[in-house]
């Protein structure tokens, strides 16, 4: 069987009600192929954030249900949270530490013995390309670098499913550009991404396939060149504006 075609993540009709009546998020449905990158897009308040934490096992669903990598988010949490990584926007890193006693201390928490930490060390040194940098302390590094490092540092343990909120958020062009070529590395390499952000470009470049939701409703899912034929518009942005403007 082609690993395209094996769903690492299968989202059914996944809902989140605060009070009856009112979802922040409702019958959403979509997956996620191996090695595939796949982008959350929409408004602020439109639910996105909510059905990735709900995934990431950080919210209970009300309805539906997620399978990450064959286990299921309401009644396998741990197991899920076993096979994925979430990297949110304001993630940090301990500025005291430098960066390989970083990637240290986190592989302490993923792997299962010393010589597993060594190779998950090993493996997130060569992700984050810091090089010589990684022994220097964390709070000498720019915004770009401590984003690489804690993408190395969510990568290390070869996840089924990375979840990425906003991965390049106030990075330069260069910082934004390196982060967005290690994703398609890796995703070349057979990893998988499920990934929010609010830059069309960003989403254009990157991703295999976009999902667009608005007021908590998955709207459309497709590549963005089938969606720019299908609006018939010149980029990601305006078929944005047209879908989400129509609800």
């Amino acid at each position: 069987m082609d690993n395209k075609n094996i769903n690492v993540l299968e989202v059914k009709g996944l809902s989140k009600q605060y009070k009856k009546g009112v979802y922040a998020s409702q019958g959403v449905t979509f997956n996620v192929r191996k090695g595939e990158i796949f982008a959350l897009i929409g408004p602020n308040g439109a639910g996105k954030t909510t059905t990735i934490r709900m995934i990431s096992t950080l919210l209970k669903a009300t309805e539906g249900d997620a399978i990450v990598d064959g286990h299921s988010i309401l009644t396998e949490p741990e197991k899920v949270r076993q096979c994925i990584t979430y990297l949110p926007d304001e993630a940090g890193a301990y500025k005291t530490m430098t960066g390989t006693r970083y990637l240290e201390f986190m592989a302490g928490i993923y792997a299962n013995d010393a010589n597993q930490i060594k190779e998950f060390v090993e493996r997130a040194s060569e992700i984050s390309e810091l090089g010589d940098r990684l022994k220097d302390k964390i709070g000498s590094y720019s915004r770009g670098m401590i984003r690489k490092l804690l993408l190395a540092r969510a990568m290390m343990p070869k996840p089924a499913l990375a979840i990425l909120d906003e991965p390049t958020s106030g990075l330069d062009i260069i910082n934004a550009l390196d982060i967005r070529r290690m994703i398609k590395k890796l995703s070349s390499q057979g990893m998988s991404f499920l990934l929010s952000s609010h830059n069309m470009l960003e989403i254009e470049y990157v991703s295999d396939r976009v999902g667009i939701i608005a007021k908590g409703h998955l709207l459309e899912v497709g590549t963005a060149e089938e969606l720019k034929d299908k609006y018939g518009t010149r980029n990601l942005e305006e078929v944005f504006e047209k879908v989400v403007l129509s609800r």
